[in-house]
Order: structure tokens, then C-alpha cells, then sequence
């Protein structure tokens, strides 16, 4: 810790964000109360995000929680808003650090028991569920699940209370009076909560760049129903696999218009086996088998599948490539994605849009009609909830530095003066007083890198971008009892180009025999003057410098 720290001192109220501020994604908020020393925790949320380009050969990417795992006597447990994978993600990969209870609602149990028996979790974790509406402590902290409105089923706010301060802790919302699934935004509560007085409020910052509120899922599900009555061929639906309201409104739609429903993607299977264990999804129909898609009549059917986001492995990328064991489209037929490009994903949904396109198939994005809207606040939503809670700070969360520096703008402008823009493994006092930053801890990130958790600045994926741009070279240098080489240094490439193998082996042997016989004798010397050599040379005649690996063998 900082040494700003002093000994016996209550700071009150204070957040620690561990992921989710500055980034979209890897959502990980710790509440602390008590004396510094001895402060108890409690975590909300521990989610993923996803590797890109920057972190080749990593799927996964999680917040670095060792200094909560060094501190996990004080963690008093682990509350989750809603079961994305942004929040609830690193659940399995990180629980066994933290050791802690994990409370969710229903929908949220459902589906993390499905990823911690993945984990060969199952039994291990303690599971608490509560119903909304009714308060539950964990350790000092007083917590009620707050009903919101979201892309996926009992999404919540929380209302933490403490003896040190109150705040509320939206989790990911939007204001819609009108859903297809669930109960509508409980407007009511929250006029209740303000009347008690919210020392702070860490929102979500999201869509707070645009205008005006989110449309509801009510016209989305219109509009599905529209385009898939008329589409003459075969459709197909792609959404996040979680958005159990968006699969309803599609299941609905296709039903009105006499078609059977295919389901394709494990974890849209997942998604819809613990929905229906909630009592979701009624009034929907048996769903069939990818394997049964080829033998209906193409107007008679409607695919749901996963890889609205490009993703390579999902059933609509596979599709696009005409390589999917069990599914082909073809002219005439239509494929819907239902969902938004996250950021960073643009390249890989063109390209899945356009793989489509050499098949003749027509595709409507959400740029073409309103076949999906967002599960966070805009401006006007956020005027509101500024209205019913009147919180005395604001502390942005779930954005990009653009995002949280225009939520502390726009929360100023509308009445809210003291903000505070966070930072991952700042502490920030809450309450008493005005917000500041008190303190610090240690943050950051892991990679998920196969089956192992790594490194994620300094680790492997770093060396596998580096060796992306420039390539490996490898040397063999014999040398022999008198100090020669026994033979021609010998070079492999991996990624250069194969003209400069002759080069690079004749900068290698000039820099071994320009060595003092004497200095030849360690090891070390050799591959480091090799090494060297193979590195200018290449970068002479190629204008690149290699990754170059040297391996030394006496005879």
C-alpha cells in the first residue's frame, strides 16, 4: 500500500476499483469501511474481457485481485449485479484466490454453476441467492438487489449501506417501461432511496455520449417481427447468447410467421437451459437441433446462433465460411444481427458481414432498422435517475477514459458538482466529505492463456506480438575442445524472409571467430556477440531487428 497510509485511520466509505474504469469490460468494484489497517471488503462483480490483436493466443483477459486475495480474511464476500460475462466472467478462474461467499440472484446462480462445474467447481463455491427487494448483510455492509432494466434477465442495481456512508452502485441499466421479459425499472424504489439520501452514486457511463433514451425491447421485438414475416428463405438471428429477452422477442417472432426454431452455439444453449429453470422463455415452443436445420423447408425455419461480435469459432462465423457441419445458407436467405459491434470488434464483424455477402445472403444490422438497442442509459435516462436519487457525488464507472470524463461533465452540468473521475487501483473515499482519492493498491491485469493464468503486461502474449512483427531466428553454434567451431553456425527462420538465411549466418560466424580465443569459453559471451550480429546484420539488409535465440554446444 501507499505510504500515504496512516496507521489507525478511518478513511469511512471508500472504492476501490480493480477493473472496469478507463476500459469496457473486466467489471471488479471493492467497497471497504473500517480503519486502513483492518478495512473489510466487499467485492462486487468480477468479470472478463476479451483478448484482440494485442494479446495474440489470449481468449480471456482478468483483473489482477492478488492484493484482495492477500487480504481475503478481511473480504466479507463477492456480489454479482447480473450474469454477463463482463461481470460474473472471472468468477471461475479467480474464486479459488479469493475463497469467499458469492451472492446473485436466480437467473445469475444458474448460470454460474454452469461455468464453475466447467471448472470443476461445482459444490466448491458457496452460492447465496436473494430475491430483490429485500436486504441481505454481508459483514458490516447492509446490500438490496435494486430491479433494473438490461439486455439480459435480473440485472440490478445495489444499494449498499454502511455506518460510514451509503451508495448506489447501478450496475449496468436502462430505463424500459415496456420489456418483453421481466418486471419494468423499478422507478418507484429508486424515488425511495433518494428520499433516504445517497452519499454516492457509481454509474454506469456507457452510452452517455448519446442523446435522448434507449428505445425499448418492445419496438426491437415489432420490428423483428416485421422483417421475419416477410423474409422469403431461411433466417438467421444473431445476438449475444445471453440476451434471453432479444432470443424470446426472435422465438416469438418466428412462431408468428410459422417457422421452427433451430438453436446453434453452446453457450446460447446454456443460456436458455437456465432460463427455463428460472421459469423464462414459457409460451416459446420446443426448440430443434442444428442437425435438423437442413431438412426443413426454407421458409419454414429461423436459426438462433452466437458470434454476433466476429467471433471465429461461433455457428454464424462458420456459416459465413460455409464450413458449419450442420447449417448452409444460401441466395434468398437473411441474416439479422441483433446486437451491437462492441469496440475493437469491428473488423472481425466485417468481415463475417462480408463472408456472407460472397454467399449472396442478405444481412440487416442494427445501422439498417431497429433490430436491437442498447442495455445502457443515454443522456435522458440519465437526467432521471439524477432526478429520483439526487446523490451528493458521482462517480463514473463501466467506460473508457472518453466516457468517464464526459459522465463527470455531464453530471456537473445537471446539478451533480462534486465528481470524480477513478482509476483502476486508485481508492477513492466515498463518504463522509467530498470524494478524493485517499489511497492506493496494487491493479491489473491477468491473461487467460490456455489452460494457465499468466502474466498479462509482461507475460507471454507480449513476446508472441513482438514475434508477430518481426519474426524468430534461431543459431546453432558447435564449438569444438580447442575453442573453434565444429562446424558451420547453422540458422533456422521462422517468419523472416528466407534470402537472408546465407547473411545472417556469415554475420554470425564472423562475429564467433572476431572473439578472443579466451573469451570463447563462456557461454554466455557467445550467444550474446552472436546474437548481437544477427540482430544488425538483419536489420542492414531487412530494416527489421528479429527475435534471435542462440543455442551454444561444446563438443
Amino acid at each position: 500500500m501507499s505510504s500515504r497510509r496512516k496507521r489507525g485511520e478511518d478513511q469511512g466509505l471508500v472504492l476501490l476499483p480493480m477493473g472496469g474504469t478507463g476500459e469496457i469490460g473486466m467489471n471488479c468494484y471493492c467497497y471497504g469501511v473500517g480503519p486502513v489497517e483492518s478495512r473489510e471488503w466487499l467485492m462486487v462483480d468480477l468479470g472478463v474481457k476479451f483478448g484482440g490483436d494485442a494479446e495474440p493466443g489470449v481468449d480471456v483477459i482478468l483483473p489482477d485481485v492478488g492484493f484482495m486475495t492477500s487480504n481475503r480474511n478481511d473480504l466479507a464476500g463477492l456480489v454479482i449485479t447480473h450474469a454477463h460475462e463482463d461481470h460474473i466472467g472471472a468468477v471461475p478462474w479467480l474464486w479459488p484466490q479469493l475463497g469467499c461467499d458469492v451472492h446473485c440472484t436466480p437467473f445469475a446462480a444458474e448460470l454460474l454453476k454452469l461455468k464453475l462445474k466447467e471448472h470443476g467447481l461445482d459444490g466448491d463455491v458457496p452460492v447465496i441467492v436473494h430475491q430483490p427487494g429485500k436486504p441481505f448483510k454481508v459483514g458490516s455492509f447492509t446490500v438490496e438487489y435494486v430491479e433494473v432494466t438490461h439486455s439480459i434477465p435480473q440485472s440490478h442495481a445495489l444499494w449498499i449501506k454502511t455506518e460510514q456512508g451509503r451508495v448506489l452502485h447501478s450496475g449496468d441499466w436502462k430505463i424500459d417501461r415496456t420489456p418483453v421479459l421481466g418486471k419494468p425499472f423499478n422507478e418507484k424504489r429508486f424515488i425511495e432511496i433518494g428520499k433516504e439520501g445517497v452519499d454516492a452514486f457509481v454509474c454506469d457511463s456507457t452510452n452517455v455520449l448519446r442523446e435522448g433514451v434507449s428505445p425499448s425491447e418492445t419496438d426491437v421485438a415489432a420490428t423483428l417481427t416485421d422483417i421475419i414475416k416477410a423474409a422469403p428463405g431461411r433466417v438467421a438471428v444473431t445476438t449475444f447468447a445471453s440476451h434471453v429477452e432479444r432470443i424470446t422477442s426472435a422465438v416469438r417472432a418466428a412462431r408468428a410467421a410459422g417457422r421452427e426454431v433451430v438453436i446453434a452455439g453452446r453457450a446460447m444453449r446454456n443460456t436458455i437451459e437456465a432460463a427455463r429453470i428460472c421459469g423464462m422463455l414459457e409460451n416459446t415452443g420446443a426448440f430443434l437441433d442444428e442437425a435438423e436445420f437442413g431438412y426443413l423447408p426454407q421458409d419454414k425455419i429461423m436459426l438462433l446462433c452466437t458470434g454476433s461480435q466476429g467471433e471465429p469459432r461461433a455457428a454464424i462465423a462458420r456459416i459465413a465460411e460455409d464450413n458449419h457441419p450442420n447449417v448452409a445458407l444460401e441466395k434468398g436467405d437473411l441474416v439479422i444481427f441483433s446486437a451491437r459491434t462492441i469496440p475493437g470488434n469491428e473488423k472481425e464483424v466485417g468481415a463475417v458481414i462480408n463472408n456472407l455477402a460472397q454467399l449472396d445472403v442478405d444481412v440487416i444490422t442494427a445501422d439498417e432498422a431497429l433490430v436491437h438497442s442498447s442495455g445502457h442509459p443515454r443522456q435522458g435516462e440519465l437526467q432521471q435517475m439524477y432526478g429520483w436519487v439526487k446523490p451528493k457525488a458521482l462517480v463514473p464507472m463501466h467506460g473508457e477514459p472518453r466516457h468517464l470524463r464526459a459522465h463527470a461533465k455531464f453530471a456537473a452540468e445537471h446539478g451533480i458538482a462534486n465528481t470524480l473521475i477513478p482509476e483502476d487501483g486508485k481508492i477513492l473515499r466515498l463518504a463522509p466529505g467530498p470524494l478524493a482519492i485517499v489511497d492506493e493498491a496494487p491493479a491489473g491485469i491477468l491473461h487467460v492463456d490456455g489452460k494457465l493464468i499468466v502474466p498479462g503486461v509482461d507475460g507471454p502474449a507480449k513476446q508472441r506480438r513482438k514475434l508477430s512483427f518481426v519474426g524468430l531466428v534461431v543459431a546453432g553454434v558447435v564449438v569444438d575442445d580447442r575453442l573453434d567451431l565444429a562446424d558451420d553456425i547453422e540458422v533456422i527462420l521462422d517468419g523472416v524472409p528466407p534470402a537472408l538465411g546465407e547473411v545472417l549466418e556469415e554475420a554470425a560466424e564472423k562475429a564467433f571467430t572476431s572473439l578472443q580465443r579466451q573469451r570463447r569459453k563462456d557461454a554466455a559471451v557467445v550467444e550474446d556477440t552472436v546474437r548481437l550480429a544477427i540482430r544488425r546484420a538483419a536489420e542492414a539488409e531487412w530494416g527489421k531487428k528479429p527475435v534471435v535465440k542462440v543455442i551454444v554446444v561444446r563438443v
